[in-house]
């Protein structure tokens, strides 16, 4: 089995650097474009099919991947992204940062600190997701053989390729957060899974992290 991930395309909450979590926002413009460049580079994988998150910038960057190809696009709420609860909204970075909580660093700085706000997630709730989610997978033997597409989240694709690699919250962003649109492939034989490609881009490096 081989897997491709892919975070979203651009959103008006990315350029704003506004943390969406479970909040249901649509690519912008630039982001389709992104989209759109990137199904260019991976017109010749021959996807045996596609998961995406049911938010709207996931479920939209794999439609367009896979746009005038008959490839059948499952919803899997457990590639949703993580969710930040009560924060969703608040700047998260740069001269608008709003956020209330003073700890609220700690989602960057230091993982095994943060506390989730609330109606929020936890690294720990994010990671269990993405193990439940990678062990289904590995557990149907149709899907064995398969090249499948992931459309999934900044934090959410960062929790797959960590579990993958078997690192834990200490060193969640040790690798960083894709940018958006940026390929990742994981490999998966005899039950065995290894991430062969990290954080590919098929476009010039303009667009920022959040």
């Amino acid at each position: 089995m081989k897997l491709y991930l892919i975070r979203h395309g651009e959103t008006d909450w990315n350029k704003e650097r506004k943390l969406q979590g479970k909040s249901d926002i649509e690519l912008n413009t630039f982001g389709r474009t992104l989209a759109r460049k990137t199904a260019k580079h991976l017109r010749d994988l021959s996807f045996d099919l596609a998961i995406t998150s049911p938010l709207k910038r996931a479920k939209e960057t794999a439609e367009i991947l896979l746009e005038g190809r008959e490839i059948p696009l499952l919803e899997d709420e457990r590639l949703a992204e993580m969710g930040f609860g009560c924060l969703e909204g608040y700047y998260c970075k740069g001269e608008k940062m709003n956020i209330p909580d003073p700890k609220f660093h700690y989602f960057y700085d230091d993982p095994a600190c943060y506390q989730a706000p609330e109606g929020g997630e936890s690294f720990e709730e994010l990671l269990k997701r993405a193990k439940g989610f990678l062990a289904d997978l590995c557990e149907k033997k149709a899907y064995e053989n398969k090249t499948i597409l992931l459309s999934t989240h900044g934090a959410m694709l960062r929790a797959l390729l960590d579990t993958v690699k078997g690192i834990g919250v200490e060193q969640f962003w040790d690798s960083g957060v894709q940018k958006n649109c940026a390929v990742s492939v994981i490999e998966i034989k005899d039950g065995i899974a290894k991430v062969i490609e990290e954080g590919v881009i098929y476009y010039d490096d303009e667009v920022e992290d959040w």
